[in-house]
């Protein structure tokens, strides 16, 4: 999966903070985002009018085939749902959840769908939805295969696409170029841009940062004002503020979460507690972990509710570098906006090493590409901020991905819940210890960062499929039988 180093590069540069980072709904980037992305892809494909001659030969129907993954947990992950959703056109970052829900009953009772500069064809969701439980597809562990029909019932088209984490997806004529070494970014004129420091590992990192005496966050900002310039500052701002709209959504709201679970709302009970105890003098040293645990549960409550959330790197993990950046703006002295505009672009740099140098799918590696990333990013992030150097920063990044390794995804019910919520208030809290006591040393360490990234990568593909979001293994068939 690692590409040679001349095109690591590339791509590195190419994941800006606003892939690492991407506003859309819950409960899962990969089973949600990454399927409303796929189905619009597939609708771009039919409206070539090539594909399908007119009279008898006009295109008819189409149908939607879940693999691996995306069949096992689609319906606790509401996989069914995105490809309505994105079948009639809607995009994970522009939906209004109110209006989808409508638009999607409309699609259950008349069998049809209309997308915009195809017209009407046929869908029945019940029919023409197929969960395939059979073998996963080779490429990937989450797949899914659109297929185009004329009138005669013809096949006009069909292409299979791969949700490879954090909302991304891959064509397999894509997935295999990249598997094969030859990979192309996914959007030439990104490629085509001239980036002042287009580093693909950490070590590339770190001696782009030695000789050009910039940080990460320098070095990070100079590639993104390539790609959006001045607007750079306001575009992170709104990643920042949907974040923490998202944790105040989550802290006043209760009820049970949907599902069939039964798990209950958590986060605004914490919170009111913690905000009665303020001025305390009885408070016990660590309510820290206990502020830190609260925004980050409220933000994956939120997602599990199917609200709007930013992934960070994915949905499962969405609530570590949220809690974490309201942490140092709320609690941290000398906390200051450019901190944490700092924050996100540093998380967004570690993130992007290693999505393509190892993996963020927990269908793909488990838990640790989702959660354990997320630390590494949020300990790389609170470091810089807090002054760390670039090789303390990559110290701390390390220190947490390190100590997530072997962690598994297997939730309950094939929802984004238990062990979710808690595990990433865990990763939130692990993600500041990294960062402190790589700001108690000056950076060396045993333990590069793009080794320990190596191997989580061979960790993950050592990990029985069972543990890794199919539902059938370790805590997913260990619940209470009431």
């Amino acid at each position: 999966m690692c590409c040679p180093s001349d095109l690591r590069s590339v791509i590195q540069v190419f994941l800006s903070v606003f892939d690492i980072f991407k506003i859309g709904i819950g409960p899962s980037s990969s089973h949600t985002m990454g399927p409303m992305t796929a189905a619009s892809r597939f609708l771009d494909d039919l409206r070539d009018p090539a594909l399908c001659g007119s009279g008898t030969n006009r295109l008819a129907s189409v149908s939607v085939s879940l693999h691996g993954s995306l069949a096992f947990t689609g319906k606790g992950h509401a996989t069914d749902r995105a490809v309505v959703l994105g079948l009639i056109g809607l995009l994970p970052d522009t939906l209004d959840p109110d209006q989808a829900a409508k638009l999607e009953a409309e699609v259950h009772e008349t069998k049809t769908i209309s997308p915009s500069g195809i017209g009407l064809l046929r869908f029945d969701p019940t029919k023409d939805l197929i969960f395939d439980y059979g073998p996963p597809l080779e490429l990937h562990a989450n797949a899914l295969t659109f297929s185009a029909f004329d009138d005669d019932d013809q096949l006009c088209h069909r292409e299979t696409y791969y949700s490879v984490g954090g909302g991304f997806v891959m064509s397999e004529a894509e997935l295999l170029a990249e598997r094969e070494g030859a990979a192309q970014s996914l959007n030439a004129k990104k490629q085509s841009h001239d980036f002042p420091y287009p580093f693909g590992s950490a070590k590339e990192m770190l001696a782009m940062g030695q000789a050009s005496r910039k940080t990460i966050a320098e070095m990070k900002r100079a590639n993104e004002r390539v790609i959006h310039g001045n607007a750079l500052d306001e575009k992170l701002n709104t990643i920042w503020q949907a974040m923490n709209d998202c944790i105040n959504r989550g802290l006043h709201l209760d009820g049970v979460l949907p599902g069939g679970l039964k798990v209950n709302r958590r986060a605004k009970a914490i919170h009111a507690a913690l905000c009665d105890e303020r001025g305390n003098n009885m408070a016990q040293p660590h309510v820290s972990n206990d502020w830190l645990s609260v925004y980050a549960m409220a933000v994956n409550e939120e997602n599990a509710a199917g609200g709007r959330v930013v992934t960070s790197p994915t949905n499962g993990a969405a609530g570590v570098v949220p809690a974490v950046l309201r942490y140092y703006r709320d609690h941290c002295y000398g906390a200051h906006e450019e901190g944490a505009r700092d924050m996100l672009l540093v998380a967004a740099a570690i993130g992007g090493i290693i999505k393509h140098n190892a993996s963020i799918s927990g269908a793909e590696v488990g838990c640790q590409g989702e959660v354990g990333s997320a630390s590494a990013m949020a300990a790389a992030g609170l470091c810089a901020a807090l002054g760390g150097s670039n090789e303390q920063v990559e110290n701390a990044a390390e220190i947490a991905l390190e100590h997530h390794l072997g962690l598994t995804c297997d939730p309950a019910g094939g929802l984004v819940q238990v062990p979710c919520i808690e595990r990433n208030a865990l990763g939130a809290i692990k993600a500041v210890s990294a960062a402190s006591l790589a700001l108690r040393g000056d950076g060396t360490h045993f333990m590069p960062l793009d080794n320990c990234v190596k191997v989580m990568l061979e960790t993950g593909r050592d990990m029985n499929l069972k543990y890794k979001e199919t539902s059938t293994g370790g805590i997913a068939v260990n619940i209470p039988e009431c």
